[in-house]
């Protein structure tokens, strides 16, 4: 085979010594992105490409047996140092040795430079649109795309994560959603690194949060033929995601992307893109045009019909004891809530997606409603002749009563008396339909300002929660002195991502919230959401904020591994763990549904321990005494830190 002339090449060094490579052995070496496999053979070292012609088998892990260089994939034999396939006249690239004093050197003609691809276009595109954060996961299907990635995060435009299971990746972009309203996206090989994403994309769907998922493909040309791991993933997707498309050769590149995010922020739903092996790495002209968001959005600030607000402003012109709830899809708009409130004097209540959307300690805040909430919140529910919903839909889980006249707002119409018939159903976008009624006159002389027994309500909460905090049977703490002892060392500012299980509902019960933001897995409800959620929080905000992460035993176990990625990438996330070696809300389900508690205890590792091995800072707490210090201990370290608390299941 034909040798590059030193005319074209440079020399690489490959070798610090000859020693390095034994007699008779093989190895893989990168000099200039080529791949050589170096021979030690007869006293001399040789450089041949390392990939076989036949199937791109690695020359540089196979063998020389009876002085023939055998390809490990099938077998096929080269001579060590001219390449040749004895008996054939195929056979394989060599590369000229210089063994020098200082090492060992190999003549290489270097790559020419980057021209565009289809992955360059559509990452800038990406970039354009905002969508500068990434979860996932590299492989041999998704490597054009990503190598994309890494030129502009080498620019500075884009920061990739690096996670140990796609589902967290999906689970993190997510809360990222959740938390900013803008999409983050999700990046993952073909066939099992796809469908790895499909609950925290389920997760981002129901809790209408805008996410982009980003899959390889297997090479067009064996679709259909049972290639490794192929699946059809636009038609695995179909369900899960509002656009959802192939990108094939000569598609509109540029604008694919930029539908996929538009439907994303727009629809605050998941779009899928999937690229084959080969186009990621099509070259494209220079000039190909990248789109930005520029004249491709429109204001969203859209007023509610005038009857509608005509009704809306009668009823609360009206009403005596109006009451304010709102949910998660207020969490943008809350300035406009607190000022409609405090001209009214009346509660505001939140669902448990809405915990800390106005602060406990604010003179009008009422806490969580329902099954997760205080009885404050229930209390005032209870007594109101008037509910103005804002942004909440109404689950089961929150529990809101249709027996009391009830306005609705919401920006999507679909959402409106979606379980039930509402008095007056609002269509508008939140901020403009407030603005509406602020402006409008809604005052009665008749009404009853509710901040004195709001007052006295909480008081009466916190009694009841002071005699809680002395129950102990011995078995464990109570979650009530968990969260009673978050409240006093926790930062103000915090963003709070939760878990599934009875560490939530003691959480939204006994966390007392003031200018915090929450994230859980609302309508999915999700178990393992909590660490990846955190990571998806501290991409957001990064060190402005500090991140906390609760989770139970059960939750925290399914995605433990990602404590590795907050050390790798210096994420200081504080994790609180909840261990009550059990399932115990699926045990609670079971007494109360009758059945044999069976198959929800658990095996734990000692996660402090584990924490510690990860390179973080970890501790277990087993007596109470102990957790002031340790959780103050823990918002204090540097970098992500773990506390492991011994908890009892049945007080929560």
């Amino acid at each position: 085979m034909a040798t590059k002339s030193n005319q074209e090449g440079r020399w690489f060094k490959v070798l610090e010594s000859k020693q390095d490579l034994l007699e008779g052995r093989v190895m893989t070496v990168t000099a200039a992105h080529q791949q050589v496999c170096l021979a030690h053979h007869e006293g001399k070292i040789c450089a041949l490409d390392n990939r076989c012609p036949h199937q791109g088998g690695p020359l540089g892990e196979g063998s020389i047996e009876n002085g023939l260089l055998r390809c490990p994939w099938h077998g096929w034999d080269y001579d060590p140092c001219t390449g040749k396939a004895p008996g054939y006249d195929d056979g394989v690239e060599t590369f000229q040795v210089e063994e020098r004093p200082d090492g060992v050197y190999v003549m290489i003609v270097p790559p020419p430079e980057h021209e565009t691809t289809v992955s360059d276009i559509m990452v800038e595109t990406m970039i354009n649109w905002g969508v500068n954060r990434v979860f996932g996961m590299v492989g041999h299907s998704n490597l054009g795309f990503a190598d994309a990635m890494r030129r502009f995060e080498e620019q500075g435009k884009l920061k990739f994560f690096g996670i140990r299971h796609e589902g967290a990746a999906s689970f993190a972009a997510s809360a990222y959603g959740k938390l900013t309203g803008r999409p983050a996206a999700c990046f993952s090989i073909a066939g099992p690194g796809a469908t790895n994403m499909f609950t925290g994309l389920w997760d981002a769907k129901v809790d209408r949060a805008p996410i982009l998922a980003l899959t390889g493909q297997v090479a067009t040309q064996v679709v259909g033929t049972g290639n490794f791991q192929e699946l059809d993933l636009v038609n695995a997707f179909s369900t899960v995601a509002e656009f959802n498309h192939r990108v094939q050769y000569r598609s509109l590149y540029s604008e694919l992307m930029s539908l996929a995010i538009k439907h994303a922020i727009l629809k605050r739903d998941v779009s899928h893109l999937t690229f084959p092996d080969e186009v990621q790495v099509i070259k494209v002209a220079d000039d190909e045009e990248v789109e930005s968001p520029e004249g491709r959005m429109t204001p969203l600030q859209i007023a509610p019909p005038k009857e509608s607000l005509h009704r809306t402003v009668e009823a609360i012109r009206n009403a005596v004891r109006p009451v304010v709830i709102v949910g998660h899809g207020a969490r943008f708009h809350m300035d406009k809530v607190r000022q409609l409130a405090e001209k009214l004097n009346c509660p505001v209540l939140t669902t448990f997606k809405g915990k800390g959307l106005i602060a406990d300690d604010h003179p009008l805040g009422c806490g969580v409603l329902g099954r997760s909430g205080t009885p404050i919140a229930s209390y005032f529910m209870n007594e109101a002749d008037l509910l103005l919903v804002i942004g909440a839909s109404f689950s089961k889980h929150t529990g809101i009563t249709s027996k009391i006249t009830t306005i609705q707002i919401d920006f999507d119409p679909l959402a409106l008396s979606k379980f039930h018939k509402i008095d007056i159903p609002v269509w508008g976008e939140i901020s403009a339909t407030l603005d509406l009624i602020l402006d409008a006159e809604i005052a009665n002389d008749q009404r009853t300002d509710q901040r004195g027994e709001i007052s006295d309500r909480w008081q009466i909460w916190r009694q009841e929660k002071k005699k809680r905090l002395q129950e102990n049977r011995g078995e464990g703490i109570s979650s009530i002195a968990v969260f009673d002892t978050l409240n006093r060392h926790v930062p103000a500012d915090a963003v709070m991502c939760v878990d599934v299980g009875n560490n939530a509902y003691s959480f939204g019960r006994y966390f007392e919230s003031r200018n915090h933001s929450f994230l859980m897995s609302g309508y999915l409800g999700s178990i393992g959401f909590a660490f990846p959620a955190a990571m998806g929080a501290w991409a957001a905000v990064e060190n402005d904020r500090p991140i906390v992460a609760v989770a139970g035993d059960g939750g925290f176990a399914q995605y433990m591994a990602e404590l590795t990625t907050a050390v790798k990438y210096q994420m200081p996330i504080k994790t609180v763990i909840l261990n009550n070696r059990e399932l115990g809300k699926i045990s609670k389900e079971q007494r109360s549904g009758q059945f044999d508690v069976w198959a929800t205890t658990l095996k734990n590792p000692h996660f402090a321990n584990f924490a510690v091995s990860c390179g973080a800072f970890g501790e277990r707490i087993t007596d109470r005494g102990q957790l002031d210090l340790a959780i103050k201990s823990l918002m204090e370290c540097d970098g992500p830190g773990l506390v492991e608390v011994m908890t009892d299941p049945g007080l929560i």
